[in-house]
C-alpha cells in the first residue's frame, strides 16, 4: 500500500468519527407534584361562554353556560390580579387541579362552583369565570384570575386592574351557612409561622391551627374553628393581629 492510500484510509477514519458524535441532551423538568391543600346549570336557552378574545389563544378552554338574561344576585368592585405558574397543575380549593388556561378564578368567600361575569372597568371587556379556588390573600384585591381569564380582560400583562365582579349562579346561599376558616399569612419564614401558629394553639384550644407552604415559598396559617362555624371564624379573625402579612376570613366550601 503506498503512502496516499494509506493517507486517503485514515482521513476517512477521522471523518467517520467527528460526524458520530453523541447527540446533546436536555434535562426537562416534570410537572410539580400534586398537592392537597389544607382543605378544601346548565339551561335550554343560549348560554354565555368564555371564548378567547385576543389572538393568543389558551391552550385548552371550557364552556361556561349560564341561563340567558341571568341577572347578578351579588356584585363588588376591587381589584383582580392573575395567577399562573407555579400553581398550574396543582390541587385548586375544590379539588380540581388548577389548569391556568380555564377560564376559572380564586374567590375567599363566595361558593365553589358559583359562575361569575368579571368586567374590566378601564377597557370594559369582560369574562366568565367558575370559581374553583381560595384567594387572593393579598390586602386589597378581590378576586385571582386564571391566566386565560386575565388575558381576555387585559389583566395579564398589567397584572392588576380595577374590576366589576357580578355573582350570576351559585350552588349555596351567599348568606347563611357555609364552612369558614381564618387564614393568615404568608411570611417570608418558617419561624415566624410557627410562633404565630403555637400561640393561637395555646390561645383557641377548640381551633385546629394549621401551618403549610405555599408553592411560591411563603408559609401559612389557617385556623380551623369548632364546627368551621362563621361566627366563630369572624371572632378570630378580628381578635387576631400579625407583625406580617394579613388575616382573612375564607369560606372552605
Amino acid at each position: 500500500m503506498n503512502s496516499k492510500k494509506l493517507f486517503l484510509i485514515l482521513f476517512l477514519t477521522v471523518l467517520t468519527g467527528c460526524s458520530a458524535h453523541k447527540q446533546a441532551s436536555t434535562n426537562v423538568p416534570s410537572a410539580p407534584p400534586l398537592e392537597s391543600t389544607a382543605e378544601h346549570k346548565s339551561s335550554t336557552k343560549a348560554p354565555q361562554s368564555a371564548q378567547p378574545r385576543t389572538s393568543e389563544a389558551p391552550e385548552e378552554s371550557e364552556t361556561i353556560a349560564v341561563p340567558a338574561g341571568a341577572k347578578p344576585v351579588y356584585t363588588e368592585t376591587g381589584m383582580a390580579s392573575w395567577y399562573g405558574p407555579p400553581y398550574h397543575n396543582r390541587r385548586s380549593s375544590n379539588g380540581e387541579i388548577y389548569n391556568m388556561h380555564a377560564f376559572t378564578a380564586a374567590h375567599r368567600t363566595l361558593p365553589l362552583g358559583s359562575i361569575c361575569r368579571v368586567t374590566n372597568i378601564t377597557t370594559s371587556h369582560s369574562t366568565l369565570v367558575r370559581i374553583t379556588d381560595r384567594g387572593p390573600f393579598i390586602k386589597g384585591r378581590i378576586v385571582d384570575l386564571s391566566m386565560a381569564a386575565a388575558k381576555q380582560i387585559d389583566v395579564w400583562k398589567a397584572g392588576l386592574a380595577k374590576v366589576k365582579l357580578e355573582v350570576l349562579t351559585t350552588p349555596a346561599s351567599l348568606d347563611r351557612g357555609g364552612r369558614w376558616a381564618v387564614q393568615i399569612g404568608g411570611f417570608d419564614h418558617v419561624d415566624a409561622a410557627s410562633d404565630i401558629a403555637d400561640h393561637l394553639t395555646r390561645r383557641y384550644r377548640t381551633a385546629q391551627v394549621l401551618k403549610f407552604a405555599s408553592p411560591t415559598g411563603a408559609w401559612w396559617i389557617r385556623v380551623r374553628v369548632r364546627d368551621d362555624d362563621k361566627n366563630r371564624a369572624e371572632e378570630v379573625a378580628r381578635a387576631t393581629q400579625t407583625p406580617e402579612g394579613g388575616v382573612f376570613l375564607v369560606r372552605l366550601d
